[in-house]
């Protein structure tokens, strides 16, 4: 439960610090004094969007701290939360949530004094408070949120999320084969395509660096009579003698025999006649080399063209395919590749279509197990709601739950199931709300939820018919029916703190001690809080706090201080609308009821 809230200039909130009590918490005050205020710091405090309009004007900063004391009932979550975070606290059963909100609009949160994401402080708060605001009975005229209501009082939460999974495999596995479908045509194209690409790669042969070797043998073919010449020319001066000039070779060996006589006599020459013996040899090796490049010289056109149509080809392909040989034959296998894909793409088809069976049948196990669990606990709900409405004044008003099913083409087909045996209660929508007869093996409507359609009902008179919640009820008669769901549900919610922020819109002071003591009863198995006009619903406090506008230099500031029993019975006669003895009487006796009523309950 929330302790301590500590806020620093946040709105036209200069400073305050408010200890709450254990049980039913009442905060009143005129309008516009700041109560529902309090209500938006706790609610940035659990992680709420922040926005730099909360900054008190002149202040640089908001900040929001509250302290949880941590009972059995949802300690071991939070601890799971806090040990996977590495913020577990030195004090175990205590938690300390923080919140600054800067002008610049950066917003940091504290989880026990260390800096955390928004998402681990909203992930914190719902498991700490439920904030019921002024609009949130407004949630019943959506019949969306009907069935988010009735799972929530059976505990379904989990079961309905194993559906919601098995939902999210069979449109995913839909998306899958449809778009397989509608690209049909053009894969065929795609596969003409490729197959042409392959087979004019395939017919070229290609191998790897061809291209650099055709090029070499172009120029050697190209120029085969230069080449000749130059081979003969360089060969003859190295190797063959004339009558006008002896070979190069002839005259290096005449110089090494000189100087092999010279190195008789001077022994610093030994080393020259080696290096020209060794010269000797180089010029014999490339003489005849020369002479085998010479003749090994072709003179071929026919060859030439040969390899000029195939680089022709070559530079075909790689305009097509790529910049070289290689990366021709690397776009050959890729093609290669997504050709099998795509002919194996009847192969996934049908894998799909087997897939869709499966998952549809597996689907409809947990949808139709998830609906007999709703339509046993409709029953309940409706029974201890009408209950509730009893005591608040709503007599002989009756409530039901609604659960039927849609006919739908691209549904899932419902047959009995297991031992199950399971009759829907199928409406047309396009011919009206009337139950149409059980096709043979109809195909039903689905979503994350499951089949059903989920709304509530009420008569809130005698002699009424049921008719639809959300085109019947008037604004106190859905103001209290709310509070009759929500004082069923907290039966099953372990939620620590339940705020009710101003609940008590469209409802009268008959009706108002009611609603009070509807709400105390709630503190059995929570920590309540609850911003209120009425003075019947306030009479029933273990705690009352009042709120109020106060001049402080020259600005308007709320302060928030926790009423003694003399300044209680003042603002209860305040809120009574009266004044003197007589105000003061009428707020003793709000109390002493009260205070009746809440000893009678407490010995039950």
């Amino acid at each position: 439960m929330l302790t301590e809230l500590r806020v620093r200039d946040f709105a036209i909130i200069d400073s305050l610090n408010i200890e709450f009590a254990n049980g039913f918490n009442v905060v009143t005050g005129e309008t516009g004094a700041g109560k529902s205020i309090i209500v938006d710091s706790i609610s940035l405090l659990l992680g709420d969007r922040a926005d730099p309009g909360f900054v008190r004007a002149g202040a640089e900063r908001a900040l929001i701290e509250g302290v949880f004391h941590l009972d059995e009932g949802v300690r071991k979550d939070i601890d799971a939360i806090l040990s996977e975070q590495g913020l577990e606290s030195d004090e175990p059963g205590q938690l300390l949530l923080g919140r600054e909100v800067r002008l610049n609009g950066r917003s940091l949160c504290r989880v026990n004094g260390r800096a955390v994401g928004q998402n681990v402080l909203r992930e914190l708060g719902e498991l700490l408070v439920d904030v019921h605001g002024q609009s949130e009975h407004l949630s019943l005229l959506r019949v969306k949120e009907h069935v988010n209501l009735l799972d929530r009082y059976a505990g379904l939460w989990e079961q309905r999320a194993c559906v919601s999974n098995k939902v999210a495999e069979l449109r995913a596995s839909r998306k899958e084969l449809q778009q397989l479908i509608d690209t049909a045509r053009e894969r065929a194209r795609r596969v003409d395509m490729l197959k042409f690409q392959l087979e004019e790669i395939r017919a070229a042969r290609l191998k790897p660096n061809e291209e650099t070797t055709l090029a070499e043998e172009h120029t050697r073919l190209a120029n085969a009579e230069t080449l000749a010449m130059y081979a003969e020319e360089a060969y003859n001066v190295l190797y063959e003698s004339s009558r006008d000039q002896s070979a190069a070779l002839d005259q290096i060996s005449q110089a090494a025999r000189a100087l092999t006589n010279l190195a008789r006599f001077d022994k610093q020459f030994e080393e020259y006649c080696k290096s020209l013996s060794e010269a000797t040899a180089i010029v014999t090796e490339v003489a005849r080399t020369l002479q085998d490049y010479r003749e090994g010289i072709e003179f071929n056109p026919r060859r030439l063209q040969q390899v000029e149509d195939r680089l022709s080809l070559i530079k075909k392909l790689k305009r097509k395919y790529g910049d070289t040989v290689d990366a021709i034959i690397a776009f050959a296998e890729g093609a290669e590749g997504e050709l099998n894909q795509i002919e194996n793409s009847a192969e996934r088809i049908e894998a799909l279509q087997t897939a869709e069976l499966r998952l549809a049948e597996e689907l409809a196990t947990l949808a139709v197990e998830l609906s007999i669990k709703r339509g046993l606990a409709a029953g309940d709900l409706a029974r201890q709601v009408e209950r509730e409405l009893q005591d608040l004044r709503m007599v002989g008003a009756r409530f039901a739950v609604s659960i039927t099913q849609e006919l739908d083409e691209n549904g899932i087909e419902i047959r009995e199931i297991g031992r199950f045996a399971w009759r829907l209660e199928i409406k047309d929508e396009k011919n009206g709300q009337a139950p149409i007869p059980n096709p043979q093996s109809p195909l039903i409507r689905f979503d994350t939820a499951g089949i059903d359609r989920v709304e509530f009902m009420i008569a809130p008179n005698i002699g009424e018919g049921l008719k639809s919640l959300a085109k019947t009820a008037s604004g106190g008669e859905t103001a209290r029916l709310m509070l009759a769901l929500k004082t069923v549900l907290s039966r099953a919610d372990h939620t620590p703190t339940l705020i009710f922020d101003e609940i008590d819109q469209g409802i009268g002071g008959r009706v108002g001690a009611s609603v009070g003591q509807k709400l105390w009863a709630l503190t059995r198995a929570h920590q309540v809080m609850c911003i209120t006009h009425l003075p019947q619903m306030a009479s029933f406090g273990d705690a009352h706090f009042k709120v109020e506008k106060v001049a402080h230099e020259d600005r308007t500031v709320t302060s928030v201080r926790r009423l003694a029993d003399d300044e209680r019975l003042d603002e209860l006669a305040q809120m009574l609308g009266t004044s003197g003895k007589t105000g003061r009487q009428g707020a003793e006796q709000l109390i002493k009821e009260a205070g009746e009523i809440k000893r009678a309950s407490s010995a039950d």
